[in-house]
């Protein structure tokens, strides 16, 4: 019989619905019950492509014995961290203050106040792999709950104290003056970045693209070799590695060696917004088709799998099909040849790499590219691609989560806007602006604000900082890619509630109105994607210069302030803030173009083309800043700027790339 979670709309909670548990959904009815019958919580945090979060269930959620062992011992709330990053981020911290890494699946345990006693992450149903059973687990602390409260309050008090320790931490000091902490940051992520294989770290290895962006950034104005050097071996290695999929384009979330040849399979729009920006930028730096051809790919795959039929983009994809990780992506030397033929199957073996023995389990090969072809050989092998896409399509699909999240919808509208400028397809500008229209049509709320979550005509739960943040720079973008002014009206007003919203002294991760919960988060740091405060951060500085409203500039110095000496101490956690920090301390280029819009289109292509990491663009007529600049005898005019001085007009192409490049 399904349990209370048939009723939710969320794909992961629903994964859930037919578990012999008696889950909540988070709510006031779990904790009234709670309280009511005197017992602690559990609480399960994971999201729908999560592969040790389906183990974990298949092993105890399952199990009729486990799950009456927690039903009659706590109450049981299943949470989908991607509609409530909130409570995701307040109990992570739980297990890192346990000196752990956190991580999905989360398991915490805590009073009918949601005040946190114990917390872990993937448990097996009996002690193994030197891990703790969750049996024992249950067993024990529910007798810790009943005769040894004293103690637990103990832990809960270091804990509810941890957390304003972890905050007071990162608000000390400021970074040295005169220190150039981003290009600091940009050269010591070249230098740790693995010299063959790309990536920073070992395995599991991770993209980072916002590591990546502050590097690429940093090159721009310092033309160091080596960072541009860092950003290429990254790149190249990716894109020929299996973390990227060769037949359907994309990525998969991380690779678990270090060659990127083994991926974690399941596909993030997160990750795949960014990489899209990422590559479309590094291919304005360099030209290099191979690169274009990823995140053209890349947006094909989004496109194609992972968009709504109006527009909206879903959230993941799964790792596992019919119970197996990855079965859905690899292939044997046999099953190659009987779609190709022995010939043609020989070929596409040998520049993907499958072999009889394999890379991954039962002898299969995760694709990659193992040899560099000619143009002509490129061409044959495009066939065979099609070839192998449409038979694998044959095969059953991972399971797609098909909620629509706001924040991770603008990184995807980012990277098209990020294509478009790059290349002018006018279908990659299409579908930012479908999504932009979804975004705006089904997830807005009475006031202005957003709503976190969309799926199945229903929105559900108030935006957090990182959706209204970056919301405002997607529209800003999507604003300075075809110039309307709508979208630069809606990104000024998602900054002014970002500040009525989340501003107090610096910047919260929830409204100020929003759910109380045992501690109301900041949440600076980057993790798979760039945080809200350092997203604002960008919209602030940004529309400083669109509007010259001085609060704006205000309100980012202000976050500089409070995390400079944390940035420049943990780089890797503040990637995206040195990014805007680097933006600032340039004096970004204010670029203003006077004159009829489609008369100025050479104007405004030779812009978008190039690599400008700190520029704003905007037509006159649009901005406060605009006043005065007028067309130069009839012809279309832009005015670069920087610091509010400007040069003196100028109508051909040349001159404008001469005057940004200055």
């Amino acid at each position: 019989m399904p349990n209370r979670l048939a009723q939710e709309t969320s794909p992961y909670l629903r994964q859930h619905a037919e578990n012999p548990v008696d889950w909540y959904p988070w709510g006031e009815d779990a904790f009234r019950r709670a309280r009511e019958e005197d017992k602690a919580i559990h609480l399960s945090v994971g999201y729908a492509a999560c592969h040790w979060c389906h183990v974990m269930a298949h092993e105890s959620f399952e199990n009729p014995d486990v799950a009456r062992l927690m039903n009659e011992r706590f109450i049981n709330i299943k949470v989908d961290r991607q509609e409530r990053p909130d409570v995701d981020d307040i109990y992570q911290k739980v297990v890192q203050m346990m000196g752990q890494g956190g991580g999905w699946p989360l398991t915490v345990f805590m009073t009918p106040q949601g005040e946190p006693f114990f917390g872990g992450t993937y448990f097996p149903p009996e002690d193994r792999y030197g891990r703790p059973g969750f049996v024992p687990l249950l067993l024990g602390l529910s007798e810790a709950w009943k005769h040894h409260r004293g103690e637990l309050r103990e832990d809960i008090e270091r804990f509810l104290k941890g957390y304003r320790v972890l905050e007071e931490r990162l608000l000390g000091g400021e970074a040295s003056k005169g220190e150039d902490v981003p290009a600091e940051a940009a050269r010591s992520f070249a230098e740790n970045t693995d010299r063959v294989h790309g990536g920073l770290g070992r395995a599991p290895k991770f993209p980072n693209p916002v590591c990546h962006d502050l590097v690429l950034r940093v090159y721009h104005r310092t033309r160091e070799a080596a960072l541009l050097r860092s950003v290429e071996v990254t790149l190249d290695c990716m894109a020929a590695g299996g973390i990227y999929d060769h037949l359907g384009g994309g990525f998969a979330r991380y690779s678990v060696d270090e060659r990127w040849a083994v991926p974690h399979f399941e596909k993030m729009l997160y990750d795949n917004g960014q990489l899209t920006t990422l590559y479309a930028d590094a291919y304005r730096v360099t030209g290099k088709r191979s690169w274009r051809r990823v995140f053209e790919e890349t947006i094909t795959y989004v496109l194609r799998d992972m968009t709504h039929p109006d527009g909206g983009f879903y959230a993941s994809e799964d790792a596992d099909s019919e119970g197996k990780e990855g079965t859905f992506y690899v292939w044997t030397p046999a099953e190659v040849k009987a779609v190709l033929g022995e010939s043609d199957g020989a070929i596409a073996c040998r520049v993907y790499g499958v072999t009889e023995r394999g890379n991954f389990e039962h002898g299969t090969t995760v694709l990659s590219r193992a040899v560099e072809l000619d143009a002509l050989e490129e061409a044959h092998l495009e066939g065979l691609r099609d070839k192998l896409l449409a038979e694998r399509a044959r095969r059953v699909r991972p399971g797609r989560d098909e909620n629509i999240l706001t924040g991770w919808n603008a990184l995807m509208i980012q990277g098209l806007c990020a294509a478009y400028q790059a290349t002018g397809t006018a279908a990659h500008l299409a579908a930012a602006r479908r999504a932009a229209d979804f975004i705006q049509d089904k997830l807005s709320m009475p006031d202005g604000g957003v709503h976190r979550a969309w799926k199945d005509g229903t929105a559900k739960v108030p935006g957090f900082l990182d959706d209204y943040a970056c919301l405002a720079n997607a529209l800003l973008d999507l604003y300075e890619s075809c110039f309307e002014k709508r979208y630069l009206d809606r990104a000024v007003q998602l900054v002014e509630l970002i500040l009525e919203k989340f501003w107090e002294d610096g910047l919260y991760f929830t409204p100020r109105d929003g759910e109380r919960l045992v501690h109301r988060p900041r949440a600076p740091y980057d993790n798979a994607w760039p945080s809200g405060t350092s997203t604002s951060v960008f919209a602030f500085l940004r529309l400083h210069e669109l509007t010259g409203r001085d609060r704006y500039r205000d309100r980012a110095e202000h976050v500089f302030r409070m995390y400079g000496a944390a940035a420049a101490k943990n780089p890797f956690g503040f990637a995206h803030l040195l990014a805007a920090q680097d933006f600032a301390q340039r004096g970004p280029l204010e670029i203003i173009l006077a004159g009829d819009k489609l008369g100025a289109a050479a104007l405004v292509e030779s812009v978008h083309r190039a690599y400008l990491p700190a520029r704003v663009l905007a037509f006159a007529e649009d901005v406060p800043i605009g006043e005065g600049r007028h067309p130069i005898d009839g012809q279309p005019a832009a005015y670069v700027c920087r610091h509010r001085t400007c040069d003196a007009p100028v109508t051909s192409v040349k001159a404008l790339l001469e005057r940004c490049a200055a």
